[in-house]
Parts: C-alpha cells; structure tokens; sequence
C-alpha cells in the first residue's frame, strides 16, 4: 500500500508521519519552493512544529512520480492552492478510482466553494474524500488520542480509507455520508476560533466563552442546514467536537490569531510573526458573503471579519456584538425544520 501527501506543510508532515507504520511506502509531494535541504535529505522540520520523519518517507517535488501507483492520496495544501493542485493531479494523470482525501478547511473565496466541490469541478470523475475533526497537529505528534470523521457520498470508499488510515490507540476515525455537513463544521469553526482567542486575550471571561461558542455554533449551524447539511453531523467531531478543541488551545493558529488581534496587532503583522497558514482569517470574508447570499445573520463571524479586515478597536468589536438587537434564542427544531 502507498500513500501519497500533497503538502510539505504542519499538518501534512504529521499526517504522514502519524500513518507511516499503516503503509509500505509514504510520499510526500510538494512544490520545489516549499522543499528545503533539512526536509529533502533529513525528513526534519523544525517550524513551526518539529517533525522527524522515517527514513522510509520520500519527499519529491515529482507530482507525476509521487501519485504514481498511491492508493490513497491526502491532500493537505491551503485552501487557496486546492484548485491549482487539482489542475497539476489532472495533467498529471491521477487515477480517478485513487481516493483523494481533503484535509484543508475552508472555503475558497471568489467561488464559495467547498473544497470537493472545487476538486469535483477540475476532476469530476474523482473519489473524495474529506478528513475532518478536533486535530490539533501538536497532540497528534505527542500520540494523545484523536478521533476525526472521513466523509464520503459512496461509504465503501469512506470504509476503505477509514480502515487503512486508522491507527490503534491514537488516531480513531468514523464514517460519515454527510460530506456537506462535515466540510462546513471544520470550516466555518475556524472563524468562531478567532473569536475565542480575541475574548480569551481581552480577559473577558468564562461566562462570555460559553456564550461565545453556543452563539457560534448557531451561526454554524444555520448556514450548514441551508446548505443541505444534516443537524447531527454538526454537533458531531467535525463540528462541535473540532469547535470545542479549537477554541479552547492556544496550538491552534486561528485561536493565536484571535488572541493577537485582541491585544491590538495588526493582521499583516500577526501573520508574519504567525509564518503558517490560518485558514479563518480568508473564512471569515467567506462566510459573510455566504450569509449574505442566503439571507442569514452571522454576527460573530461578521465582527471577526472586522476585527481582521478594517481598524475597528477590539473594545468596539465588544460593545458592536453586546449591543446588538434583542431578539429570541433560535430553537433547534426551528433552525433544522
């Protein structure tokens, strides 16, 4: 069995080396740029997490060579680079019945897309797959227990790389049908994540936590319905659970980025000290286009969207979200009728 990694990054390296035992051979493909000496001859990363691979791991910037004969190929590039990977796979010949599994999430932002639905729109005919869950890459490589979800419409595909990609005691995965409810739970919590981190370093407490995260799940939740999405999965790993991790650990880099912007700093300079990805800061324009097209409110998502893209000051980002119209608590059975 092989198993090809698209993605040189945080997640990809320790996705690659969480699931070495599970494979005879492991590749990890990535653009000549992202491929430094320490990674190509040492299989070591250093940042932002230090990742030591087996000797066993190719690292090639080959795509042709890297799919070549894989039985199951991750895709763990940002979400801005899904599309024009896709376009590389399908000059490159990927084999349509070879599962693609997607562990980017986010939503990509001129089209609204979610990421199968930009892989289905380049290579149509491709098995996808999306792996999703609470996993802080940080504990995976500290073997602390984790669980995800891997969703797929044909569930004997799901079934498949469940089981090849499963590992004893530390990464515990579950089937799921529904890939539209587990795209946007893992997607849209990473605004939510920003939000913490900013009422985390702003001192405002656990009561506005709790308030926090329920009010952000509603917002997760009316979106993901009308999007097609069923109620449970949004409450499940993919949603509630990876909500619940995200928002709680400062490893996470959507929390960090919150948290930084709660004492002041300024995007540009947050994510140069940050020098990895933080996939909410592009979500949070995403999901309030998104609102805005479906005639739905978000308001904690819109005041991350603020507090990342215009000066507003992190005590009026407050007094926006406390002041705001009364109204009624939405009812669960009333946002999933």
């Amino acid at each position: 069995m092989k198993l090809t990694v698209l993605g040189p990054g945080c997640w990809g390296l320790t996705l690659a080396w969480l699931l070495n035992d599970n494979f005879d051979e492991v590749t990890v493909w990535g653009r000549e740029s992202d491929l430094y000496e320490d990674l190509v001859i040492n299989k070591h990363c250093s940042k932002p997490l230090e990742v030591q691979l087996d000797s066993k791991v190719e690292i090639t910037s080959d795509l042709k060579k890297a799919i070549n004969g894989a039985d199951i190929i991750l895709s763990v590039v940002a979400t801005s680079g899904v599309r024009p990977v896709c376009e590389q796979l399908k000059a490159a010949g990927i084999n349509p019945n070879t599962p693609l599994v997607n562990a980017s999430k986010g939503l990509e932002l001129n089209t609204l897309m979610r990421m199968s639905e930009v892989i289905k729109d380049v290579l149509p005919d491709q098995k996808v797959v999306i792996l999703s869950g609470p996993t802080l890459a940080r504990e995976v490589l500290e073997s602390k227990p984790t669980a995800a979800s891997v969703a797929c419409e044909d569930m004997k595909v799901a079934e498949f790389v469940q089981k090849a990609c499963n590992v004893p005691n530390r990464f515990r995965l579950y089937t799921n049908s529904d890939v539209i409810g587990v795209e946007l739970g893992g997607s849209l919590k990473n605004v939510i994540a920003i939000a913490s981190g900013f009422a985390h370093s702003m001192g405002l407490g656990d009561n506005c936590m709790g308030s926090l995260l329920t009010r952000g799940m509603a917002e997760i939740v009316r979106i993901s319905v009308k999007l097609g999405a069923s109620p449970s999965t949004l409450y499940g790993l993919s949603g509630m659970g990876d909500l619940i991790a995200t928002c709680s650990s400062p490893y996470s880099r959507n929390y960090t980025v919150g948290s930084m912007l709660g004492q002041g700093k300024k995007i540009d300079d947050i994510l140069s000290e940050l020098g990895s990805v933080a996939e909410g800061v592009k979500t949070s324009k995403a999901v309030c286009d998104l609102a805005e097209k479906l005639g739905e409110e978000v308001p904690v998502s819109s005041a991350m969207y603020e507090a990342v893209y215009t000066d507003i000051t992190p005590q009026e980002v407050l007094s926006k979200l406390m002041n705001r119209k009364l109204k009624e608590e939405e009812r669960y059975d009333k946002v999933c009728s």
